[in-house]
């Protein structure tokens, strides 16, 4: 399965869907050190400088099999000022615009614990007029066996069956059924584990090239063996 990845970072994302069995087809990142990042552990991907020209960047080439990206957190995170839709970074939006153009079978998208409160409706909804199905949940890193909690948003969308004959039906019922969602935090009660603060490191990495780069890189990445965990549900479905 290909896929196309959107605000890609580091990779995080693209490393565990790799792991699936699933093939890196294009990456779209706006950040300069990130992209020498991506250069230099996937140099045969085409990459991309910006989401909101990236569907015209895509071109003419076959649909992705799987568009997946964690749009920006910061509208919606609780350390920033919640602003949600009215905040500039908020790229749903764009990521949207991506999926209905280039119509792949799957989604993933990635986002803070803060969408649920945030946002959230909007997604599903657009989703939803795009004729897709969805499913929604908090996964937490330590439930993929990682030693921090980490929770994060994960909406999984579909929409197999919707370029049959029967599209236009399904589509209206897709209009008119609300999309499944699970509660917050309930994929795993590993999530609810009493887990030590960060080590006592400073904010500053003293003596290490582009160690803030690294800093914000590594923050802003998605889990590997989450998008794995993911990319192996993806595969299994696909091959039923």
């Amino acid at each position: 399965m290909n896929v196309l990845s959107l605000f890609t970072g580091i990779g995080g994302l693209d490393l565990g869907l790799q792991r699936a069995g699933m093939t890196i087809a294009g990456q779209v990142e706006i950040d300069p050190w990130c992209r020498k990042i991506l250069a230099k552990h996937w140099p045969e991907v085409p990459r991309h400088d910006d989401v909101r020209t990236a569907a015209g960047w895509w071109g003419g080439r076959a649909a992705p099999d799987v568009v997946a990206g964690g749009f920006p957190c910061q509208p919606v995170s609780i350390a920033g000022q919640k602003k949600a839709q009215d905040d500039d970074r908020w790229l749903w939006p764009e990521m949207a615009s991506v999926i209905i153009r280039l119509r792949p079978a799957w989604v993933i998208a990635e986002n803070v614990p803060g969408l649920y409160w945030r946002g959230l409706p909007d997604v599903l909804r657009d989703f939803a007029r795009a004729g897709y199905r969805t499913r929604t949940g908090i996964l937490p890193a330590c439930a993929v066996g990682a030693p921090h909690p980490r929770s994060r948003v994960l909406i999984l969308a579909h929409a197999k069956g919707l370029r049959c004959g029967t599209w236009s039906q399904e589509r209206q019922r897709q209009r008119e059924t609300p999309s499944e969602e699970l509660e917050p935090a309930r994929l795993s009660t590993a999530a609810d584990r009493p887990w030590s603060a960060e080590p006592d490191v400073g904010r500053v990495a003293y003596g290490i090239p582009s160690g803030m780069d690294r800093l914000r890189g590594l923050g802003n990445a998605v889990v590997p063996q989450v998008a794995e965990h993911i990319g192996r549900l993806i595969m299994t479905a696909d091959a039923a």
